[in-house]
C-alpha cells in the first residue's frame, strides 16, 4: 500500500454498530465513526461507505428460520438502508454533505446506485453511503464493498470489525491466536481466515484492490489505516 491514498471505501459491519448493545445503533458509536470519517475527509480523503445490516436483520439467518432467501435477503438490504441514513444523519449533523445511493429504488430515502455520481460526489467532497447491498439476494454486504470499490476506483478497501485484524484463529476463542501483519490474497483464501467470504476477496484479488482490515473501536485507527501504519492487516494481490 505503497501508492497516495486518495479515495476509500469504508465497509462497517452492522455488528460494530451496535457497540455493546444486543440490537439496534449504539449513538455514541454511531457519532465517534461520523467524526472519525469527517476527520479524514477534512484532510482531503474522498470517502465511501458500505453498512452492513447484521444489528437489525440478517438475510441468511432469517432464510435458515424459514423464510424465502430471497426475500430474507431483501429485508437485510433494507436493514442496510436504515444504518445508512442513521449514518448520514450524524454526518450532516456535523456539518458535512453526505449523500445515500442505494441499490434498491427507494426514491424518498435515497437516490438510484450510479458509480458515475458517485465518483462525480466524491470528487466534489461529498461522503457517499451505498446501501441496499448490491440489490440482488445471496450476495453479502462484504461482497457489496467489494464491487462498489472497484466500481468507484477506490485506492484502498478497508473493512472495521471488533478485532484488531485478521488472525489465524479467532482471538475472542483462542488467547494464542496470531495476527498477521500482511497476507496476499491467495494466502488469506487458501487458509480460509474467513475476514470476508469468497466471492469478494476474489473480486479483489482479481481487480488488484488493496484491503486493509482493523479494529472499529480503537482510536486513530482508521487515520492510521490510511496513512500506511502497520496497524491491522493489509491484504494484496
Amino acid at each position: 500500500m505503497s501508492k497516495k491514498i486518495q479515495r476509500v471505501l469504508l465497509k462497517l459491519s452492522g455488528e460494530a454498530l451496535m457497540g455493546e448493545l444486543n440490537f439496534g445503533i449504539d449513538p455514541s458509536i454511531l457519532k465517534q465513526t461520523a467524526t472519525d470519517i469527517i476527520e479524514q475527509q477534512k484532510k482531503g480523503i474522498q470517502l465511501a461507505l458500505v453498512i452492513g445490516g447484521g444489528n437489525i436483520f440478517r438475510g441468511a439467518g432469517l432464510a435458515q428460520s424459514g423464510i424465502d432467501r430471497v426475500s430474507a435477503d431483501q429485508m437485510g438490504m433494507l436493514a442496510t438502508v436504515m444504518n445508512a441514513l442513521a449514518m448520514q444523519d450524524a454526518i450532516k449533523k456535523q456539518g458535512v454533505n453526505c449523500r445515500v445511493m442505494s441499490a434498491l429504488a427507494i426514491d424518498q430515502v435515497g437516490e438510484p446506485y450510479s458509480a458515475l455520481s458517485a465518483r462525480e460526489y466524491l470528487d466534489k467532497g461529498d461522503i457517499v453511503i451505498f446501501a441496499a447491498g448490491t440489490g440482488n439476494p445471496y450476495f453479502t454486504t462484504d461482497t457489496a464493498a467489494s464491487v462498489r470499490a472497484i466500481e468507484i476506483e477506490a485506492d484502498l478497501l478497508l473493512k472495521a470489525t471488533k478485532v484488531d485484524g485478521i488472525y489465524d484463529s479467532d482471538p475472542m476463542k483462542n488467547d494464542n491466536a496470531k495476527r498477521y501483519d500482511s497476507l496476499s490474497y491467495d494466502e488469506a483464501i487458501s487458509r480460509e481466515l474467513g475476514v470476508m467470504d469468497l466471492t469478494a476477496m476474489v473480486l479483489c484479488r482479481e481487480n488488484k484492490m488493496s484491503l486493509g482490515v482493523f479494529k472499529l473501536f480503537d482510536k486513530g485507527a482508521l487515520a492510521a489505516m490510511i496513512a500506511g501504519e502497520s496497524i491491522g492487516t493489509k491484504i494484496e494481490s
